[in-house]
């Protein structure tokens, strides 16, 4: 979660740079800032939820030696 949230903090200030550098307005810069990376850092949460389950789906399972038959039914 902390990569989320210095992702986001990184991404405001790049937001409103850009934003600020096209229009030269601190109101639009700072409603561009806002919103934008707000929704994109929600957007990359989740994909990173995705990603791992298929980086897990990809992973072969570990065979179970024969001693332990008894902890493993499931």
């Amino acid at each position: 979660m902390l990569k989320t949230v210095t992702f986001t903090l990184m991404h405001f200030c790049i937001a409103f740079g850009v934003a600020y550098a096209l229009t030269g307005s601190i109101a639009v810069g700072g409603l561009v800032a806002a919103v934008e990376p707000l929704c994109n850092s929600v957007g990359f949460y989740f994909h990173e939820k995705i990603w791992k389950r298929f980086e897990k789906a990809g992973t072969p399972a570990r065979e179970i030696p024969k001693h332990a038959w008894l902890h493993h039914h499931a």
